[in-house]
């Protein structure tokens, strides 16, 4: 239920409204943006909304079943404010969503429609739909531990312990030749074993991707040549030159975590728990019932 002023309330009871609809959105990294439909620039909580922003957005969906309720919002690539390499940069990603109804002659008189968070962004030639999700969307959200076969915990983190700024996991490098597609071959990290930088991040440090960061789907040395995959394409061209810190990666396997960092006593997983083959294991005339895979 919506608390609403009373000088907005007898606003609405009035019978001739003045209304119009405001988005505040914050972005992740702290840029307050305001957009509204009204035809001139309103303000309030610290923040200009502004008109003709290249930003539309669709009707309000709710339901009563605690399913993620969602809105859609248009907007131009060639706004001023919205742009085509803040989308590429993630900025937008995440970013919190306010949405507001508005007396555009009294903003004081105003109540809050809706709280999110913006999802998944589909881009065009000229235009971006971004999805706002309602805050039910945190309801899918895994808290607390999970029992799980594979380790639970970030690499680097306070849980795992592994110093990541240690020089054993980090090194810096550059692009000697780019294949296409989301692989390069790199100099400077030939005294690395194969491997460690799977799954692992890198972060640009020049080139058209400078400050960005990007996953590493797997890294191999074969005859001294070192061979680096991203896990997606980047979004901006990578040439020769480009230069990189990258760091090493794991995938949460009680094996990994043996070999590769020597860290068993701070893994966080349950590699015994039964797997949904113990579900679905039925009695034999043999036995076979010692608790391994069948």
């Amino acid at each position: 239920m919506k608390a609403i002023s009373s000088g907005l309330q007898a606003h609405l009871d009035s019978g001739a409204t003045t209304l119009a609809w405001c988005w505040r959105i914050t972005r992740s990294d702290g840029v307050v943006h305001g957009f509204t439909d009204h035809d001139r620039v309103l303000a309030f909580l610290g923040t200009d909304f502004e008109p003709d922003s290249g930003f539309i957005a669709s009707e309000i969906r709710t339901g009563s079943d605690l399913a993620v309720d969602a809105q859609d919002a248009e907007g131009v690539l060639s706004s001023d404010r919205i742009t085509e390499t803040d989308i590429l940069d993630g900025r937008w990603d995440n970013a919190v969503v306010e949405v507001w109804r508005v007396n555009w002659r009294n903003v004081s008189q105003r109540v809050l429609m809706r709280q999110g968070n913006i999802g998944q962004v589909r881009r065009g030639r000229s235009i971006f739909v971004a999805e706002m999700r309602s805050l039910a969307h945190v309801l899918n959200q895994t808290v607390g531990r999970v029992y799980q076969a594979s380790c639970d915990a970030d690499l680097g983190d306070s849980r795992c312990k592994i110093n990541l700024e240690s020089s054993a996991y980090r090194g810096t490098g550059a692009v000697a030749a780019f294949s296409g597609g989301r692989a390069f071959t790199a100099s400077g990290l030939g005294s690395f074993a194969s491997e460690l930088f799977s799954l692992g991040t890198i972060q640009w440090t020049s080139g058209a991707n400078n400050g960005r960061r990007a996953d590493a789907a797997s890294h191999s040395v074969s005859g001294g040549v070192v061979s680096v995959a991203l896990l997606e394409e980047p979004v901006r061209g990578i040439e020769a030159g480009d230069t990189f810190l990258i760091r090493a990666g794991c995938d949460k396997a009680l094996g990994t975590c043996r070999t590769k960092f020597s860290n068993v006593v701070n893994f966080r997983g349950f590699p015994t728990i039964p797997g949904h083959d113990a579900i679905l294991r039925y009695a034999t005339k043999d036995g076979g019932h010692s608790g391994g895979v069948l």
